[in-house]
């Protein structure tokens, strides 16, 4: 995506459209840091792609949603870009000038009305900078709420013309991104299906004695789903595993962990194969517990005709 500049409002909030040349990265939180990992502790970024009805000229659009933390505060970004990845439009608002934590944004970017609204107000916040509840961000297109997230669904609602708005939307989940740390076990969670089951994921390498060889297992759910010894020699690759009888591949980067430097990272990625019309739809693409070993390139072309979800996580030493 192109970068663009950048103007302010009075709540704070950094606004750029497609017409625009350059913008601040100040919604992902990044800064010159001699650590990148503690530079990318607060980072959680999500991706969805939803689906436009109405008088749009556009069929769907891609939504990303960056939430940041750090010293001076809490921090988001929403940016829009078209189902050809061309942008439409961004949203920053400044972590240092989170103080007023519920606004919105009115955009029109080629004829079309573009609505940002979000309420954290009374958002709780975990461990990572994502909140959990008493928060609402509603996205909304012409008029037509594509985008809520947060509990606070009613409140949300409001915004938007007519007594027939949804306590939901079409969004499809489709791609999350997030730094975790450790030394030896590495976590987070995934929900790998629409509005599937919310599972935790676990990384565990031992990798402070390098005289041993190590073993990199996962685990879903506290159970086993992958083993790899002799890591030294399989410091990268990939494999299958099933989750909610959906198979979802997984690859592993464990090169920097092994061979590169103190503050070196490894990467993961967890990716399934759902198309986003499918599970509009409400339909599966293939019958997953159908899945064998020499359906593998059957596997492949699923996976290479819908988006999916992935799961991509960047895992950095507490040394």
């Amino acid at each position: 995506m192109k970068d663009f500049p950048s103007c302010f409002g009075e709540s704070g909030v950094q606004v750029a459209d497609s017409s625009s040349s350059s913008a601040s990265a100040s919604a992902s939180g990044s800064s010159s840091s001699s650590n990148p990992g503690k530079a990318a502790q607060n980072l959680v970024t999500c991706v969805y792609q939803c689906k436009l009805r109405g008088a749009s000229r556009r069929s769907s659009c891609f939504i990303t949603v960056a939430w940041s933390r750090n010293l001076m505060g809490q921090g988001l970004g929403v940016t829009i870009d078209d189902s050809f990845n061309h942008p439409l439009c961004r949203v920053d608002i400044k972590p240092w000038l989170f103080s007023k934590r519920k606004g919105c944004k009115n955009l029109e970017v080629d004829s079309d009305k573009i609505d940002i609204y979000w309420d954290l107000s009374s958002a709780k916040f975990g461990s990572g900078p994502e909140p959990l509840e008493g928060f609402y961000l509603a996205v909304g297109f012409n008029q037509e709420m594509v985008l809520l997230l947060g509990d606070l669904k009613k409140e949300a609602c409001k915004k938007f013309d007519g007594e027939g708005a949804l306590l939901h939307s079409n969004a499809i989940f489709i791609a999350k991104k997030e730094h975790i740390f450790g030394r030896k076990f590495y976590g987070a969670k995934a929900q790998f299906c629409g509005e599937g089951q919310l599972h935790d994921v676990a990384i565990e390498c031992d990798t402070v004695d390098l005289l041993k060889d190590p073993c990199l297992v996962i685990r879903v759910d506290s159970k086993v789903v992958m083993q790899i010894k002799r890591l030294k020699w399989k410091f990268r690759g990939n494999g299958t595993i099933l989750v909610d009888g959906l198979p979802v591949e997984v690859f592993w980067d464990v090169h920097d962990w092994l061979f590169g430097s103190a503050a070196g990272n490894a990467v993961f990625m967890f990716q399934s194969c759902i198309s986003a019309e499918k599970l509009w739809n409400g339909q599966l693409i293939f019958d997953p517990s159908a899945l064998t070993m020499s359906d593998s390139q059957r596997f492949r072309d699923y996976q290479s005709q819908g988006l999916g979800f992935s799961l991509v996580l960047y895992a950095w030493r507490n040394d």
